[in-house]
């Protein structure tokens, strides 16, 4: 069987500008890679990049695009290749979290999670994978969250989008098996980064989460970054987190449901 090549060379990575992603970023730069660097904020995306390259040697290229506008990943994917920059690893990294109640919640703001936590994903994929398997090599690395594994009330459509991003990874690694291409999903759990610090500003049930629930989005970043260069299908950084994800995967759906209620409702009482 075909594994994944350990020589690999530029590394795309969305949502780049803060965060687990810059987190990310600078991990793959870390070790000799290249990068492409993909987010909103042309102004922070330049200044990421000459961080990088002043301090790994590496080439960094900037590309602001919001990636949830329609045709978002066909249009990265043909600058790219007019720009003639092959892409061995994309990492998707780029999301949106929202912290409320469902129907309190506008409908336009379901629809950016969705567009930018599954539709821009999936477009990201459908574009970049077809060229890595014609090449014998490739990785994808998709940051979902542990999230993923049940569904927890008042994230309901970030968890529904995660849930997707975990099984869309799971089936295309058994899809790619033997390609030299892997597919990895990064579950992170709570992490210090700009996108939870706005989530807990307007939320008493994550204002006060202690400090030890709290992971660094460099110590996901390099756990997520070794998970990839493995091949690895799921990595759930950290133990607690990891302990979590397997009792929701063995317990019974409709237990995992009463708890994840039970507890945003103890939380609410405070």
């Amino acid at each position: 069987m075909r594994q994944p090549s350990e020589v690999l060379g530029n590394a795309l990575i969305t949502g780049a500008s803060a965060g687990i992603g810059q987190a990310l970023g600078e991990r793959f730069a870390k070790a000799g890679h290249d990068v492409v660097l993909v987010a909103r904020s042309e102004d922070k995306l330049k200044e990421v990049a000459q961080q990088l390259s002043a301090q790994y040697a590496v080439k960094a290229w900037v590309v602001p695009l919001d990636l949830g506008e329609p045709d978002a990943a066909a249009k990265l994917f043909a600058k790219l290749k007019r720009a003639r920059r092959p892409i061995d690893i994309v990492v998707n990294c780029a999301g949106v979290l929202e912290h409320r109640e469902f129907a309190l919640t506008p409908p336009e703001r379901h629809q950016q999670l969705i567009d930018l936590n599954i539709s821009s994903l999936t477009g990201l994929l459908a574009h970049f994978l077809p060229p890595m398997i014609e090449r014998g090599q490739g990785r994808f690395l998709n940051v979902a969250s542990i999230a993923a594994f049940q569904p927890i009330p008042l994230l309901a459509t970030y968890a529904a989008t995660k849930a997707y991003v975990l099984s869309i990874t799971e089936s295309l690694a058994e899809e790619l098996r033997g390609t030299g291409v892997s597919v990895t999903a990064l579950c992170p759990g709570i992490t210090a980064t700009e996108m939870l610090g706005k989530a807990q500003a307007g939320s008493q049930e994550l204002g006060g989460l202690p400090d030890f629930l709290i992971g660094s989005a460099q110590e996901v970043a390099e756990q997520g970054f070794e998970a990839c260069m493995r091949g690895d299908v799921i990595c759930v950084p950290g133990s607690l987190n990891l302990v979590g994800t397997l009792a929701a995967r063995a317990a019974p759906k409709w237990l995992v449901r009463r708890v994840g209620g039970a507890m945003v409702r103890r939380m609410r009482k405070g």
